[in-house]
């Protein structure tokens, strides 16, 4: 008989199920054994009698052993388990478990680092369960938003030659007789392929950055969704685009996991409305200071600091009810060199803040190449990037783009720091298990 997920077993009918032991009650004359897959729960019920067969095994047994069961499922009124339970005639060890090393005394809830130490112990519980299958049906989401929409995923190298765009530190690694770099991003390549003339491609890949920062939204690893299409009047299409996926994607989190969410997180997932509310930087600071009192130091002005991002949550939702704030304006210093720029040399971009915290930078690109290469010397960027405005030298067509970061939005759906919302962290000092 073939092993069928506790979802799918069918009632009245002989089954085969296998998973891990959640709880274990040997008594003397019964043994109830709560069985977990990762679909679902179901008490199995042993007559002692009926299957002395039985006892040396179920002497074994500890919490979180794996067993596979073969036996009648039957309806119950007794059982609080979804009033079913299955009484098996087959009774299989597959594995069994020793002590968990990251059980609390009750009341008390283990270290964090401790759980990440163990992280494949820690992943088993319904919070975590539901966590990445949610993060798994919002990324589907997204990807079935886009192709609908004609746009085709690619997959692009994370071991380049030159140190990438952006301020963030670059990890350096050994490439046979030379140095290479882990990407910080895949902007260069999404961008050489809007060269290409493939007009619309997205892409979900690891991202890297060599920062020493320790707050909850950091990560020196973590998992970027890029899209960048082609053809584009403006930055707001690009804006436009975002709402549109991320509003989509939320509503098919809404649809399949909300109320599961609201069980076991006891979150409410909020699809937002559209439009989203816009304002420009500076815009920003002046509400900022009127309603909450908070002035940013004027060298400071050009970029959104920790604090303002932070307040965002509250203006947003003071002042246009919503969770989400794209923010505008910012200085060409505080933007890349590839952001194309209006007639007042403001780059032509924003920032996307949900929640307090950016999940995106967005913009349309520079793609005449003489003003791209002018406004990389500008940044004192020149032979590193040479490989990446050789791009734009054979005609470019206007395009535009930006990247989410996956965990972060997971983060924020279910309000969790970055370490409980990345199936596996790595920062500054972990690079375990």
């Amino acid at each position: 008989m073939k092993r069928v997920q506790i979802k799918d077993l069918k009632l009245n009918e002989v089954n085969k199920l296998a998973g891990f032991i959640e709880n274990l009650r040997n008594k003397k004359t019964m043994c109830f054994i709560v069985l977990r897959d990762v679909s679902g729960k179901i008490q199995v019920t042993i007559e002692k009698e009926k299957h002395p067969e039985f006892n040396e095994l179920l002497e074994k047994l500890t919490i979180d052993s794996v067993i596979e069961v073969e036996g009648l499922v039957v309806p119950s009124e007794y059982v609080k388990l979804n009033h079913m339970e299955m009484y098996p005639d087959k009774l299989e060890i597959m594995s069994i478990a020793e002590p968990s090393p990251i059980v609390a005394p009750k009341g008390e809830e283990t270290n964090i680092d401790l759980r990440l130490d163990y992280r494949w112990i820690d992943l088993r519980t319904d919070k975590n369960t539901l966590m990445f299958k949610v993060q798994s049906h919002f990324i589907n989401a997204c990807r079935e938003f886009l192709n609908k929409r004609d746009f085709t995923e690619i997959h692009t190298p994370k071991l380049i030659g030159a140190e990438s765009e952006s301020g963030a530190g670059v990890f350096k690694v050994e490439y046979f007789d030379r140095f290479a770099f882990l990407a910080q991003s895949p902007q260069f390549y999404k961008q050489m392929a809007m060269a290409a003339g493939f007009e619309r491609i997205y892409e979900s890949g690891p991202v890297f950055r060599a920062e020493k920062f320790a707050s909850r939204k950091h990560a020196t690893e973590f998992t970027g969704f890029d899209l960048e299409f082609s053809y584009i009047e403006s930055y707001k299409d690009v804006m436009h685009l975002e709402e549109e996926m991320l509003t989509y994607a939320l509503q098919a989190v809404k649809d399949k996991y909300g109320e599961e969410i609201k069980r076991v997180y006891d979150i409410d997932v909020v699809v937002p409305t559209m439009p989203f509310p816009v304002i420009d930087l500076h815009d920003l600071y002046d509400e900022l200071e009127k309603r909450y009192g908070y002035k940013v130091p004027e060298s400071e002005k050009g970029d959104l600091t920790t604090e303002g991002e932070r307040l965002c949550q509250k203006f947003s939702m003071d002042a246009y009810g919503h969770e989400f704030l794209f923010v505008t304006g910012y200085s060409k210093e505080n933007r890349a060199f590839y952001h194309m720029r209006d007639e007042k040399g403001v780059p032509c971009g924003y920032d996307l803040i949900w929640k307090g915290c950016e999940i995106t930078t967005g913009a349309q690109r520079e793609h005449r190449y003489e003003i791209l290469k002018a406004q990389a010397e500008e940044k004192g960027l020149g032979e590193d990037v040479k490989f990446y405005l050789d791009f734009f030298r054979y005609g470019c067509p206007p395009h535009g783009g930006f990247g989410i970061g996956v965990d972060r939005i997971t983060m924020l759906i279910f309000n969790e720091g970055i370490k409980e919302s990345m199936f596996i962290f790595r920062g500054p000092d972990r690079l375990n298990p």
